[in-house]
């Protein structure tokens, strides 16, 4: 029983500690809560409403004074009195314990709190944008009136340079001055938030009559002077060259400078109604269409020049080239007698002198208008251009292939001279094979060498032909060379390798008494060797001298490449 009272005891004092802390907590947040309304309470808006006192106190400007003194006295005398009375509740729920219902008084001041903070900077924001107002209408206003002074007397002092415009922009600036009043009626009225909107308006229009000055007079300018001028200008240096036998039909420039002299009436009349956003940019495409064309009637300038330096030049490549590929035509004719060539190679003059005469009647077309001066030059220049590319890689195409003849009595004696080669290295193998002193040549040697001669006879038998077929002579030639040069390769290596046998054999036998074994790999080796059986012979004897003497075979190579190196002194 007793252990039970002590159990309840300490939950009872846990349950005491834990409310104190509750209660202590609580009582922060109604001690911020009480702080918040204190600044609130003691804010001095009605001092910052004594500001107002220094406007006229009539119309918007009393209306707002009364809302603003109103709202406020709403807020000290309802919702302050309200938060008080909720704070006194809220301290009593929190000692006595009723931490809910504290809260949700707390959460209730908070929210009235807010309000009257709200309604706080509402007054004062408002208050601050009255009172700017004020001081921003009294500033830009001035501003405004001097450049509508500064306006009219650019207006009058410049009108020929308005033109048609004048009307349109004095109307405008007409409409300034009832705006003026209604200003200044609005501020003695105290309505100073509507007197800014008409300073904002008259701000803007200014800027734009200020705009409309500036670019006004020169689209102006450019309607009736510079465009103008740089019609008369083109049409000019139209005439001068139809009378220089140019042809410019094809650029149709009187149509179009009188569909533009007529457009350049109906771009007057925009700009008479100040659109400048239509006239400015279409003035500047009219000002790029003009040297567009003044860069077209330069071409045909440089067009005829070039066709006047040319033409002549043209003709004489022409004609070297034609005389060229006939010359190399006939040459060719001559060649095939003793030359094989493809029927494509043979057909390469011919196939010029076919391009050739097409390009003649083109030249001849050319030429013939130029004389009838119905054509553009610039097209006439570009036919001429493609005319000389034209023959440009004809002749070239016939120099390659000029070329090609000549080298083939080139090649031939090429070939002559590697066949002799070939000859002298396989008469230089079968030399040293002789000299070798070997017991005798393996029957795939044999063969080896017999192919050889072969391909040498079949080199010698192409170059009989008549005519020559230089690629199959040298397709043999090749296969001639591989075979020769395998033969030799192999040759050599086959003089080695007996020298090899030969000195391992004669360093092996002074170890035959002591060693059977040894014995009996000579005795295999010298089996194999006389049978022509090189291979098996090296292997064995090199078996033999390695089971004797490891590492002796490398002395014994070393003194056979010796020997070898002094017979080639030799």
């Amino acid at each position: 029983m007793m252990q039970y009272i002590i159990i309840v005891v300490i939950v009872l004092l846990a349950l005491f500690i834990g409310g104190l802390f509750v209660r202590r907590k609580h009582n922060v947040v109604i001690q911020r809560l009480e702080q918040e309304k204190m600044q609130i309470q003691h804010y001095p808006i009605f001092e910052e409403l004594t500001k107002v006192k220094a406007l006229n106190m009539n119309g918007q400007t009393e209306e707002m004074f009364e809302h603003w003194r109103n709202i406020w006295t709403e807020v000290m005398d309802v919702h302050i009195t309200k938060i008080d009375s909720m704070l006194f509740d809220a301290e009593e729920y929190i000692d006595r314990f009723k931490f809910k219902k504290a809260s949700n008084v707390e959460r209730e001041i908070e929210e009235y709190i807010a309000e009257c903070e709200k309604s706080k900077n509402q007054i004062i924001g408002e208050l601050d944008e009255l009172i700017g107002s004020e001081e921003k209408n009294r500033i830009e206003i001035e501003q405004i009136k001097e450049n509508y002074r500064s306006a009219r007397k650019t207006l009058l002092a410049h009108q020929y340079s308005f033109g048609p415009a004048l009307p349109a922009l004095e109307k405008r600036l007409e409409q300034f001055i009832p705006k003026f009043e209604e200003f200044d009626s609005l501020t003695v009225e105290g309505n100073y938030l509507q007197a800014r909107e008409i300073v904002l308006a008259l701000n803007s229009e200014a800027q734009e009559i200020n705009d409309l000055l500036m670019e006004v007079p020169t689209l102006l300018s450019e309607i009736q002077t510079k465009i103008p001028s740089t019609i008369h200008d083109l049409r000019n240096g139209q005439r001068e060259m139809e009378d220089q036998s140019y042809y410019l039909n094809h650029l149709e420039l009187n149509l179009y400078l009188d569909e533009l002299e007529a457009e350049l009436d109906l771009l007057k009349g925009k700009l008479a109604e100040l659109d400048v956003s239509a006239v400015a940019p279409r003035l500047q495409e009219i000002n790029d269409d003009l040297e567009n064309y003044y860069d077209l009637l330069e071409k045909e300038v440089l067009a005829r020049n070039f066709v006047d330096r040319n033409c002549d030049p043209t003709l004489d490549t022409l004609n070297e080239v034609v005389q060229a590929t006939r010359d190399i035509s006939h040459e060719t004719v001559f060649v095939q007698s003793s030359y094989h060539l493809s029927e494509k190679e043979a057909e390469v003059p011919k196939m010029g002198l076919k391009q050739l005469e097409i390009i003649q009647k083109r030249f001849e077309l050319l030429l013939m208008r130029v004389r009838e001066e119905k054509s553009a030059y610039s097209s006439l220049q570009e036919e001429l251009m493609q005319i000389s590319e034209e023959i440009e890689r004809i002749k070239d195409e016939q120099e390659q292939f000029s070329n090609r003849l000549k080298n083939l009595r080139i090649d031939e004696n090429k070939a002559r001279k590697k066949l002799d080669s070939l000859k002298r290295l396989l008469h230089e193998t079968d030399r040293q094979l002789s000299r070798a002193n070997i017991p005798g040549i393996p029957e795939e040697m044999d063969a080896r060498l017999e192919e050889a001669e072969e391909q040498i006879f079949i080199v010698m038998q192409s170059l009989q032909e008549i005519p020559l077929n230089m690629n199959h002579v040298n397709a043999n030639l090749d296969n001639a060379e591989k075979c020769i040069q395998e033969v030799s390769e192999h040759a050599q290596e086959m003089i080695e390798n007996v020298m090899l046998i030969e000195r391992m054999i004669q360093y092996g036998n002074r170890y035959r008494a002591a060693n059977e074994r040894v014995n009996e790999l000579l005795l295999d080796a010298e089996h194999a060797f006389n049978q022509y059986r090189y291979i098996k012979a090296l292997e064995d004897a090199a078996a033999a001298v390695e089971l004797a003497e490891p590492g002796s075979i490398k002395r014994i190579e070393e003194i056979v490449q010796d020997e070898l190196y002094e017979k080639v002194e030799k």
